[in-house]
């Protein structure tokens, strides 16, 4: 009688199971190593560097903030909010969303008010940037941020930045006709505490002839 290899002393055999399984198993750790490797070798082949090599080219930047001159050399992907808060230590101006969703990042640049965020600090060669740090003087508050006080138009505070440099803006714009043209043209600012009448009221306060 012929021993089937199942039956010989100490011997294990793999069900087919569980074959099948180890070879997912190793077929799995197999491609996620290629295409790891893969992966790498992508920003070689498309010319990029990695994400961890030395910086891109940069720019000599001359600019003047709250009316200060400054001369700064940055990387050409550097944005007007990171050149605002990281090079020149204005935190006044809010990182949100970083993706100018939000209006948290508001300025104004050659008094037209842009996000912060989407504006490239490279293209701002020779231009006038005013943040919320660059409003008041003398101890004196500006009248829009004295509204914003009177009419207790903010909660966490973190949006109040930017809505006082939009609401800046909208008011050099001449968009103050009504409350509605107001919201109409404050809508690009979020406020996730829900003050919006009481920012209308502040910037209905500090338009002229009100």
């Amino acid at each position: 009688m012929v021993t089937e290899p199942s039956e010989l002393p100490g011997s294990h055999v793999v069900p087919a199971s569980e074959q099948a399984s180890e070879l997912r198993r190793r077929t799995f750790l197999a491609a996620s190593a290629v295409a790891g490797g893969a992966a790498a070798a992508i920003p070689g082949l498309l010319g990029c560097a990695p994400a961890a090599a030395a910086g891109g080219p940069t720019s000599r930047v001359s600019l003047s903030v709250n009316g200060v001159g400054h001369v700064v050399t940055v990387d050409n992907r550097t944005s007007l909010l990171d050149l605002l808060r990281e090079h020149l230590g204005l935190p006044g101006t809010k990182k949100g969303c970083d993706a100018g969703a939000c209006g948290a990042c508001t300025v104004l640049v050659d008094g037209r008010r842009v996000n912060a965020c989407l504006t490239l600090a490279v293209r701002l060669d020779g231009a006038e940037v005013t943040t919320i740090e660059g409003l008041s003087g003398d101890g004196e508050l500006h009248p829009l941020q004295q509204a914003f006080i009177d009419q207790d138009a903010f909660q966490c505070g973190y949006c109040t930045p930017g809505q006082i440099m939009s609401g800046l803006g909208c008011i050099g714009e001449g968009h103050t006709g009504s409350r509605e043209e107001i919201r109409e043209w404050m809508s690009g600012n979020i406020c996730r505490c829900g003050c919006y009448v009481k920012i209308v009221n502040a910037v209905e306060q500090t338009a002229p002839g009100e």
